[in-house]
């Protein structure tokens, strides 16, 4: 069959071998010197092959129309108004378009199954990631608890030791929950963002003065790449406050000891970037795609953080793209890394409410 050949064709091809055969079976009965007029001889055989024309074209219509219309009611996703059914001529390439058409439902119903197994993946990871990091301080309290239950809480060498141990690992539980909280909250857009203008060099310089002492225990030096002036820009200034805070206590986790963490600002025109520099230990290209992933950690390039709850990164990303915004990172393994994000300098001329996604409020 022609590729690119139509229904109507072989109807009509049909139809003129109808027309022949009858046309030869007249013709023989003349040539037997059967009585049959000669106007008759020549248009009876017209009339039957346009008579089998209609008749082929209307059975075939109507065994396309009604198998392409059963077919367009499986695949399509909206519902015709009134239940009306598209009419497929047999003038059309109508098995090219219904080819088409399953070819793209099927292409789509096949991305729809690779979604879906990729989410089931993360499902997955997500549950036994969220049971490995609540298993870890449950079991602790729950080996403090016994311990003062089997006779600990009389013997004042252990008893408070164990309650401020078990006191930790309850505060490291609520910090989780906090997160898993939060990052629900700004996936669903059930945090309004309050925009203002503020100086972020300054917001910058609270972070680091607040970090003086965890820097100062593994000496890792947290200072501006050089003397930038003071830029103002247009954010939610506690949630940027946390990501600052999260970038800048991650370069100390996670540095070498004795080595650097930089601050630098780049103007964007009507965007200020911002990066902070550390010379750690760096991550593997391999990792740096699932980086912002909740609970994803880099087990080979990092050192696991005991006191993070494994959300940090997840809700940096979501706050800075609720200010529609982006973050990246950029790092080489054994010379460290860059996070870099940007925020808009200029306040909007419609200054309205906003949802954790950009989203206005009216």
């Amino acid at each position: 069959m022609v590729k690119n050949s139509k229904p109507i064709y072989f109807i009509v091809y049909a139809s003129i071998l109808v027309f022949a055969f009858t046309l030869l079976l007249f013709g023989s009965l003349y040539f037997f010197n059967v009585n049959i007029p000669i106007w008759f001889l020549i248009l009876a055989p017209i009339v039957i092959g346009a008579f089998s024309f209609y008749i082929f074209y209307y059975f075939v219509d109507l065994f396309v129309n009604k198998r392409l219309k059963v077919l367009y009611r499986s695949i399509q996703k909206e519902k015709s108004q009134a239940n009306i059914q598209p009419a497929f001529k047999l003038t059309e390439a109508v098995f090219e378009e219904a080819e088409r058409a399953t070819k793209k439902w099927t292409e789509e119903r096949n991305e729809e199954i690779s979604n879906l197994k990729e989410r089931e993946t993360f499902r997955k990871e997500f549950l036994g990631n969220l049971a490995h990091e609540l298993k870890t301080p449950l079991f602790s309290i729950q080996g403090y608890i016994l311990t003062l239950l089997e006779g600990g809480l009389e013997d004042d060498n252990v008893n408070r030791m164990f309650l401020e141990r078990a006191s930790n690992s309850v505060d490291r539980m609520v910090h989780l929950i906090e997160d898993l909280d939060q990052i629900t909250k700004l996936e669903v857009n059930a945090l309004q963002m309050d925009f203002q203008l503020f100086d972020i060099k300054k917001l910058t310089k609270e972070i680091i003065d607040s970090l003086e002492l965890s820097s100062k225990e593994k000496n890792i030096a947290i200072t501006f790449a050089k003397d930038y002036p003071n830029y103002q820009v247009y954010a939610d200034r506690v949630k940027i406050a946390q990501v600052l805070l999260n970038l800048i206590t991650n370069s100390i986790s996670y540095g070498n000891e004795n080595g650097e963490t930089k601050i630098r600002f780049h103007e964007m025109n009507e965007l200020l970037l911002v990066e902070v520099s550390d010379n750690g230990p760096g991550i593997d290209k391999k990792d740096i795609p699932r980086l912002f992933e909740r609970f994803y950690r880099v087990e080979k390039s990092r050192t696991r953080n005991e006191g993070g709850s494994g959300l940090g990164l997840a809700i940096v990303k979501h706050i800075i793209e609720s200010h529609a915004q982006t973050i990246n990172v950029r790092s080489t393994v054994g010379l460290g890394c860059t996070f870099s994000f940007s925020l808009s300098r200029n306040k909007p001329k419609t200054d309205t409410l906003k949802t954790s996604k950009g989203v206005s409020i009216h």
